[in-house]
């Protein structure tokens, strides 16, 4: 089977994958967004995981169990708080191939990434869609030897029809 990329418009808590990403703030604490859904979806075991983990710098990532999510991982991973710069890019990229290469280590197959950093850390969406394409798309191609099925998990419609448009650039 060959690696593939996916577009949902789906709440990202609710989805049976391997692992799903959270949209993390770097405490790992929880917070608000994705980030506080995920945490409520997986209950209180999360958020004492993630106390042991003494945070995460902008652009890694950590993995947890799901707990009570239908997910068996949780891959946080610390977006940019955007402020225009060539940095924010490099940051934004990093957070997806460390959750990637943390995916693989930890056997992943399936993996959902919600629009990270577009939220309250302020993120243009076809910005930060076109990075995430970009750096997954790349990913998959040196990883050739990895099967992963990877899905881009939209929390509105106007951010499904940005990343399908911008995975419709890269497939077709």
């Amino acid at each position: 089977m060959n690696s593939c990329i996916t577009v949902l418009l789906a709440d990202i808590t609710t989805l049976h994958c391997d692992a799903i990403v959270n949209a993390a703030n770097r405490s790992l604490l929880g917070g608000g967004g994705v980030d506080g859904a995920i945490h409520r979806a997986a209950g209180a075991e999360l958020l004492e995981e993630c106390r042991t983990l003494g945070g995460c710098r902008t652009g890694e990532a950590k993995i947890t169990k799901g707990y009570r999510l239908p997910a068996k991982f949780v891959i946080h991973a610390v977006g940019p708080v955007y402020s225009g710069a060539r940095e924010d890019a490099v940051l934004l990229a990093d957070c997806y191939r460390n959750s990637l290469d943390l995916a693989r280590e930890n056997g992943v197959r399936t993996i959902a990434f919600p629009a990270i950093s577009t939220g309250v850390y302020g993120y243009p969406v076809r910005e930060a869609t076109k990075v995430a394409v970009d750096t997954v798309k790349k990913w998959l191609a040196d990883n050739s030897d990895y099967t992963m099925e990877v899905t881009f998990c939209c929390f509105d419609e106007r951010t499904r029809k940005v990343y399908e448009e911008q995975t419709a650039r890269i497939i077709g």
